[in-house]
């Protein structure tokens, strides 16, 4: 296989392993902050029902992923993927080890936009603009990518405040040890279901890259997931869940807010649900960004005043800075790369 497409496929995995302790990670902060289960009960099982997802979970996103860009030339696609790949990666990295909550996604179709523009042309980015104000609009290509995970964001952010709302009213006159321990109880399922769709969703962006790269080589016919690279990918997001999420867990489950059961079953509701219908409708999501906005929206009807508003904005700035910052940094990688080998 050509070299090129080794890396991607290397880095392609490297990426899953980030997005581990990224995104995955997310999904164990609110139910281990509340002491709904031990860290490591919960890491466990956020990074078992997450390599369960991504082996079950379908190719819906990784088709939608796959369609952001349409370069002709077999080589030039594998060095847009590679560059993609690299640069998603250095800033999932950079936003660990600050331990604030970043997107995968936003990473990755950045570098995938900025990569192609600066490697074969603006046109070679799939905008969906022509499609959006066609005879018959529809969502597709980046606009498709950026209105899902803008609503998503905004869907997040509304259920939690509406869903701790509910909450509140439904458990009012509850007596407090036995809703406890029924709200610990959801959790647990709530926690369950969020991990396997984040799972689905998460794994299936890596694996967009890798059906590319695979019929860029000239390995396959058709853009087709084998069950090698579903298996490979689903292993790697769940050791990086085990090995490197607890930065972000912390920022999530203590900086923004502090979480008891039953802001945890709020933001899980709702964000479980949100991640669930992206899946099904072939959305390539966030899960730490609708889980952040999930957080906020619980503190802001829990009490304000008790939010650490300092911490929310840290979050908010990586949520409007990661697509275009990874762009840029893709875009100046594949200048220099053309400069110095003149492809």
């Amino acid at each position: 296989m050509d070299p090129v497409a080794v890396a991607a496929l290397l880095l392609a995995f490297a990426f899953a392993f980030t997005n581990g302790f990224q995104d995955a990670a997310a999904i164990a902060a609110t139910f281990i902050a509340s002491r709904s289960a031990t860290p490591r009960q919960g890491i466990v099982l956020v990074a078992g029902m997450n390599v369960i997802g991504a082996v079950l979970g379908g190719s819906a996103v990784a088709f939608t992923l796959s369609g952001l860009v349409d370069v002709v030339e077999p080589a030039q696609t594998l060095v847009v993927l590679l560059v993609a790949l690299a640069s998603a990666s250095a800033w999932n990295l950079a936003t660990w080890s600050r331990g604030v909550p970043s997107s995968s996604t936003h990473a990755l179709v950045g570098g995938l936009i900025g990569a192609a523009i600066a490697g074969t042309g603006i046109d070679s980015v799939n905008w969906g603009v022509a499609a959006l104000f066609g005879p018959s609009p529809a969502l597709e290509g980046v606009v498709k990518v950026v209105a899902l995970l803008a609503a998503s964001v905004a869907i997040g952010l509304v259920g939690g405040y509406v869903v701790q709302r509910g909450l509140a009213v439904l458990l009012r006159n509850a007596h407090r040890r036995t809703a406890r321990r029924r709200i610990v109880a959801a959790n647990w399922a709530a926690a369950l279901g969020m991990a396997f769709f984040n799972g689905a969703n998460d794994a299936q962006k890596q694996l967009g890259i890798v059906a590319l790269v695979l019929l860029a080589a000239g390995r396959t016919a058709t853009l087709e997931v084998p069950l090698w690279a579903r298996a490979t990918t689903a292993l790697l997001i769940g050791l990086g869940t085990l090995g490197g999420g607890w930065r972000v867990m912390n920022t999530l489950g203590h900086r923004i807010f502090r979480i008891a059961p039953v802001h945890s079953l709020a933001s899980q509701a709702s964000s479980g649900l949100t991640i669930a219908a992206s899946t099904i409708a072939g959305a390539p999501v966030s899960s730490s960004h609708i889980i952040t906005s999930s957080v906020i929206g619980v503190g802001a009807a829990e009490n304000p005043r008790r939010l650490n508003w300092t911490a929310a904005d840290e979050v908010v700035v990586a949520m409007l800075t990661t697509m275009p910052s990874t762009a840029l940094l893709a875009a100046i990688v594949v200048i220099i790369l053309t400069s110095l080998t003149g492809m």
